[in-house]
């Protein structure tokens, strides 16, 4: 068996045998000295036995190792450098993996930064959008609002140039039915008047009454105007003939025109329930007519008025004076050409 080992393999096993009765003589001088050492040093020297033991253990098994490894042929040698190689490979593989996963890892973590970044962005992007859409909608709404303001005013104006045109038609129709001739309905009372106006000129001539109307203004009241010398004659008729019987008198009063003074009578008949104005013009210059005393007592006081602020003579009236005003007052306050005589007044 000697024979089929190698001189490197004898040798190693000298040394191996060598070495463990080294450690087999080194253990028997520990017990001899262990004998006469402390229980505190023997659990000292005992673990440093112990370690020391091991580590003989672990150099033998080493030499075993090598021993075998030195009996093994090429092949088998290559073979396990081979697998060793790749063992190494696979370990530099997996080290490698590691150190990417770790970078890998590192890159997510950029990743994911990235991609809250991203998302960031995109909600702002989002909210610019949504505040864009809203402003938009905003600017339409205004639009339709000022739209329909100026439809509004649009329409406005429209119905005002319309509401302008008819009432600029009313008016060109107003006028044309004013410059028209108009066809007026005959008053009720105009038989009435042609009655008075056939009577009186039967009494007192054609030329009795200067004209005669219907007054439209005062309840369509038959008007007659007496001329100045027939005046008294034709108020007679009115009061004293069968047909007229105009015993009451309502009213008398006088008027200036500037060019002509007027003396307006209202009579009424109790019998016939109607009316008739009676009037005559005056010259202005020297305003006289004759009194209706005689005939109605209610013209006395009428009568004195007129004369007291227009200055209007009454032939034969009974008793003329100022009824207002005293006898030392100068000029007639009715007159239209009065000027008072005393300015503090």
């Amino acid at each position: 068996m000697s024979e089929d080992k190698n001189p490197e393999q004898i040798k190693k096993e000298a040394a191996a045998a060598a070495k463990a009765a080294a450690l087999a003589k080194r253990k028997e001088r520990e017990q001899a000295t262990d004998a006469v050492v402390p229980d505190e040093d023997k659990a000292k020297k005992k673990a440093e036995a112990a370690a020391a033991a091991k580590a003989a253990a672990l150099a033998k098994r080493r030499e075993r190792e090598q021993a075998t490894d030195a009996a093994v042929p090429d092949e088998d040698k290559a073979k396990k450098k081979a697998e060793a190689a790749a063992a190494a490979k696979a370990a530099a593989l997996a080290k490698r993996q590691e150190k990417e996963a770790a970078q890998n890892s590192g890159d997510g973590e950029e990743a994911i930064k990235q991609k809250a970044i991203g998302a960031a962005k995109a909600k702002a992007a989002a909210a610019a959008k949504t505040k864009a859409a809203a402003l938009a909608k905003q600017t339409r709404s205004e639009t339709a609002g000022n739209d329909a303001e100026k439809t509004k005013a649009i329409a406005a104006a429209k119905a005002k140039a319309e509401a302008a045109a008819k009432a600029k038609l009313k008016a060109q129709e107003q006028t044309s039915s004013e410059t028209a001739p108009k066809t007026e309905k005959p008053s009720r009372n105009l038989p009435l008047l042609n009655e008075y106006v056939s009577m009186i000129e039967s009494q007192l001539g054609e030329h009795a009454l200067e004209d005669s109307y219907i007054n439209q203004l005062s309840k369509e009241v038959p008007t007659l105007i007496a001329a100045r010398h027939t005046y008294f004659q034709v108020a007679e008729l009115l009061k004293n003939h069968e047909s007229m019987c105009f015993d009451y008198l309502s009213e008398l009063h006088g008027t200036d025109y500037e060019t002509h003074m007027e003396i307006y009578v209202h009579l009424y008949s109790f019998k016939y329930k109607r009316s008739v104005a009676l009037k005559v013009m005056l010259e202005r210059e020297n305003p006289a007519a004759d009194s209706l005393v005689p005939l109605w007592q209610g013209a006395n006081w009428p009568e004195c008025e007129a004369y007291d602020l227009l200055g209007i003579t009454f032939n034969q009236h009974p008793d003329l004076k100022r009824i207002l005003l005293g006898e030392d007052w100068v000029g007639y306050p009715l007159r239209k050409d009065y000027e008072p005589f005393d300015v503090e007044v």
